[in-house]
């Protein structure tokens, strides 16, 4: 049996219907988190069984482990937030709550595999190359920079522009918000915990996750996520910077899948993949298109010059290692995905 931790949130319910439709029998360990719950309890799948408890509650985490042969651990806080105030939730949710995790699998003499929901948040800002330097990392964005408009990062050596390229996982991490920090802490955790034991662990760095069921008006959700929701309120969506940031837009079925592979795949090493479509779009693009398939073409969006400072520029990946290693490749059209976003419901709204 396969344990989904999160396994009623956005990614984790989708990572839940592929394993059962895939034949596995699944149990799902959600605490129904009011920041991606809402509207109060989701409808979870008949065929899974469900315990509602947290992650970090020891407890409920050997209730919920005994039968388990695979865990796939999706539960965390995810997004910018609010603001720096929410810095103790993050960790204790996300790090907190894995060490936790962890801890319990060691003492129950689990053998694995586990399979950890990363994300591309971990690197930073992308790969980029200066034309007369080669590789160069790009060094933090300052606000006066921002406020001015300034939001493509330049070669410090020789100031000229950079050119983004796509990153792959031997890339240097460089979390640059709290989530992010938090999911790097998670990774270290995971792979410490694979040395120790031997357990055979897998982190899926996904990159822009989209899809039905993703949760609306919350400051915890992904862009794509605030866009749908502005345009659900009759709003245009408001596009921060120049609109030209550039992502890689993954549909939420596409991680699924990955999570699948992932957790029956055998003699995978232990290391982490890229999860990601393999074809960079910008913000912008991506805000076009939904506008576009809510039939909402007087809702353009608006690009504002806006900023915050936990944003990077561009970030996007190389699938090359996940499809050589873990045979995924997403098939899901991007199109195609956005006309089904634009009409799927989304999850709640937040009260007030």
């Amino acid at each position: 049996m396969i344990l989904v931790t999160g396994g009623a949130g956005f990614i984790g319910s989708h990572v839940v219907a592929a394993l059962l439709d895939d034949g596995r029998e699944v149990r799902i360990l959600d605490s129904l988190l009011p920041a991606a719950h809402a509207a109060g309890r989701p409808r979870i799948d008949p065929r899974a069984e469900f315990i509602h408890g947290d992650v970090g509650d020891p407890d409920a985490l050997r209730n919920a482990l005994q039968g388990i042969d695979h865990v796939s651990h999706q539960a965390a806080m995810v997004g910018l937030g609010s603001d720096f105030g929410d810095v103790a939730d993050y960790v204790r949710q996300n790090d907190l709550a894995t060490a936790v995790l962890l801890r319990t699998l060691a003492g129950e003499a689990f053998r694995g595999p586990l399979v950890l929901a990363s994300s591309m948040v971990v690197y930073g800002e992308g790969a980029y190359r200066c034309p007369e330097h080669g590789r160069t990392p790009a060094p933090p964005r300052t606000a006066a920079d921002l406020a001015a408009g300034r939001f493509d990062p330049l070669c410090p050596d020789c100031a000229r522009p950079l050119d983004p390229q796509a990153i792959g996982e031997s890339a240097r991490l460089d979390p640059r918000n709290v989530y992010a920090a938090t999911k790097v802490h998670q990774e270290h955790l995971c792979f410490a915990f694979a040395r120790e034991t031997g357990v055979r662990v897998t982190a899926l760095r996904y990159h822009n996750v989209y899809g039905p069921r993703m949760p609306r008006d919350t400051p915890y959700a992904g862009v794509a996520s605030i866009f749908r929701s502005e345009l659900a309120a009759g709003r245009p969506p408001r596009v921060f910077e120049d609109g030209r940031q550039l992502r890689d837009f993954v549909h939420v079925r596409d991680v699924a899948r990955a999570n699948v592979l992932a957790l029956t795949t055998d003699d995978l090493p232990t290391r982490a993949f890229n999860i990601a479509s393999g074809r960079p779009r910008t913000v912008g693009e991506m805000a076009g298109a939904l506008a576009r398939e809510t039939g909402a073409g007087v809702l353009s969006p608006v690009t504002t010059g806006e900023y915050r400072l936990g944003d990077v520029r561009h970030v996007f990946a190389s699938p090359a290692r996940a499809a050589a290693e873990l045979g995924f490749e997403a098939v899901e059209d991007f199109e195609l995905g956005m006309r089904e976003f634009a009409r799927a419901p989304l999850r709640g709204a937040l009260a007030g």
